[in-house]
Formats: structure tokens, C-alpha cells, sequence
């Protein structure tokens, strides 16, 4: 099941700022829209939210891929020096084996 933010995230079809735009709060019975600061679009109701529910699954997966990746490609100076001892098509070769153990959907 995903989480609110991603619900949210999809309901809005694009990133969404959670210190500006929209405040979620959790009093212990679940999370919810605690203030709702987006002008262009109403604040979403249980039904359309629950509505996005195979969408939000799909960006918390892919959200997950991506942070495993980040951790297994390593920083950007540790790229740089793997490129310069072992050459761009060696770190390209990584990247994309990297890429098939974390697919995205």
C-alpha cells in the first residue's frame, strides 16, 4: 500500500513540496492532510486519493529503486575515479548492471 505522499504525489502528477504546499500530519490513527497550500488544484478527497493508489505504489517502487541505486553507484568522485581507472564503457557497464539489479516500472 503506499503512502500518503506519494498518493498525493500522484494525484498531482508531478514532486510535490511537503514543507511548503502541503503539510501531512500523523496523530497515531494514520497519516493525513493536516494544510493543503497548492492553488491550482483542490485538495483531494479519501476517494480520488484511494483512486491513485496503483500510481502512488508505482513512484514509492521507483522511489526505492532510485535510493538503492545512489547507494550502490557511490558519489560522484568515486565515479570519477572508477572512470579513471577502469575507463567510461567498464563504469557504463556498471551503471547499466546496476540499473537491471534496481529496475524501475
Amino acid at each position: 500500500m503506499a503512502s500518503l505522499d506519494k498518493k498525493i504525489e500522484a494525484y498531482m502528477g508531478r514532486t510535490v513540496d511537503f514543507l511548503t504546499e502541503v503539510t501531512l500530519q500523523d496523530d497515531g490513527k494514520g497519516a493525513y492532510i493536516a494544510e493543503w497550500n497548492i492553488k491550482d488544484k483542490s485538495k483531494p478527497t479519501d476517494d480520488e486519493l484511494t483512486a491513485k493508489e496503483s500510481d502512488a505504489d508505482k513512484l514509492q517502487k521507483n522511489a526505492a529503486a532510485i535510493a538503492n541505486r545512489k547507494s550502490e553507484y557511490g558519489t560522484v568522485e568515486q565515479q570519477l575515479e572508477y572512470i579513471t581507472e577502469n575507463g567510461i564503457t567498464k563504469w557504463q557497464e556498471n551503471v547499466t548492471a546496476i540499473k537491471n539489479k534496481y529496475p524501475k516500472e
